[in-house]
């Protein structure tokens, strides 16, 4: 245990569906008549196949993981998987049901903008307020004041109260103040994407500092999958509250692609209609061989009546990770016109070299960049199988990137 900080055995959380009825409370009886005789909840079937049983829901099943000291743990999974819940528990927000948690030092969370904050007190008194709650002498509190707020870029606001704050700068606060007033263990959620590029790009460099040069340890949940391998150690996937695997996060990163978009295909079937134009049914076709392969994009546009704006479409290509790589615009010129309810586009996309990947594709429908009919994402998928060239000594991989660009050595001196 020395070198563990955070170490979770069987932790299971289970939550009771809104629905009421005239045995909530003799029910509630017995379960706290229980609980005093140290027994299990008469109630609660946890480890059952059915997710909800007798009205209630399993947020988490029997998830167990183990964290040491300085290393940064990613944890993965669609919306619903578990991530939130997980990090309530270790933060000590809510309880678990069943199963403990080991934690070795003091704990700072940011799991939703203004975590922690009175809306009524200014920057200065909340940071003051977080560093007592975190268990800091005041003059440990004062020594590190400045770089809170220089790191913030909010000094000017600093002793405004914080319900005057947009998003932004209560992100910027919050992460600001969770970061520097070095606690041991740091949980961030999913909130770093409430600010703007450059300073995500500052949250993620004193990502990297905390965990390197302090030797603390992070607990990162981020639909960026970017950031979770570039800051990540290992990482952990969750699905429907269970743990579907630990481990090296390139692979963890590989396994949720597959497993989140296993259900992708070359074609797609749009199921409810729309009052404004949109895609009806998208198909691809991927053909040619490395590197000059090219997809074939046919698009059926459906519109409920004529009389709509000429239209254009622009078609994105992500990589596994989720990162968008390419976008196409077929033509500058609006050339979708709806004199008809229907029509059908075909559209030829060239390709450049792709190292060995499953791709998704999405499609935008619309008159102008500001004005959108229809968006479609990640509805159809290609996978690439060879590399983009032949005799290589080493493969090409995602760690390169995903596009490998023509060249040739011009000269040797």
């Amino acid at each position: 245990m020395k070198d563990l900080a955070i170490k979770v055995e069987e932790l299971s959380k289970v939550y009771r569906l809104g629905e009421i009825s005239s045995g909530v409370l003799h029910e509630d009886f017995q379960r706290w008549a229980a609980k005093l005789r140290g027994k299990e909840d008469p109630f609660l079937e946890i480890g059952s196949e059915q997710q909800q049983v007798k009205g209630y829901s399993s947020a988490l099943n029997d998830v167990s993981f183990e964290v040491n000291k300085g290393e940064v743990l990613g944890i993965i999974g669609k919306n619903g998987a578990g991530k939130s819940t997980l990090l309530k528990i270790l933060s000590k927000i809510t309880r678990p049901t069943k199963g403990n948690v080991y934690l070795d030092g003091r704990v700072a969370s940011l799991l939703e903008i203004g975590t922690g904050f009175h809306p009524d007190m200014t920057g200065r008194e909340n940071i003051f307020m977080n560093g007592a709650i975190l268990g800091m002498k005041r003059q440990e509190i004062k020594a590190k004041f400045d770089e809170i707020v220089e790191f913030s870029g909010i000094g000017k606001y600093i002793d405004t109260p914080v319900k005057r704050y947009s998003s932004g700068m209560y992100m910027r606060l919050g992460f600001s103040v969770t970061a520097f007033l070095e606690p041991e263990i740091l949980i961030i959620d999913e909130v770093l994407a409430v600010g703007d590029a450059e300073f995500q790009s500052k949250c993620i460099g004193r990502i990297n500092d905390v965990s390197k040069n302090d030797g603390r340890t992070v607990l990162f949940v981020s639909h960026n999958m970017d950031a979770i391998k570039n800051l990540c150690t290992k990482s952990i996937l969750l699905d429907k509250g269970q743990l579907i695997k630990e481990g090296n996060t390139s692979e963890i990163l590989k396994l949720y692609s597959a497993y989140g978009m296993k259900e992708k295909a070359m074609i797609w079937q749009r199921e409810k209609p729309s009052e404004q134009p949109y895609f009806e049914n998208i198909s691809i076709e991927l053909k040619g061989v490395q590197p000059d392969m090219e997809l074939i994009v046919t698009a059926t546009c459906k519109a409920p009546h004529t009389g709509f704006k000429k239209s254009n479409i622009a078609i994105d290509i992500k990589n596994g990770l989720g990162a968008t790589i390419m976008q196409a615009i077929p033509n500058i010129q609006p050339f979708i016109e709806f004199s008809k309810n229907r029509v059908e586009v075909k559209t030829r996309v060239l390709l450049q070299g792709l190292v060995p990947d499953k791709y998704f594709v999405s499609l935008w429908l619309g008159p102008h960049n500001t004005e959108t009919y229809d968006w479609v994402q990640d509805v159809v998928s290609f996978e690439v199988l060879h590399s983009p060239t032949h005799g290589r000594n080493f493969p090409h991989t995602l760690d390169h990137g995903s596009i490998v660009p023509r060249s040739e050595i011009l000269s040797i001196d």
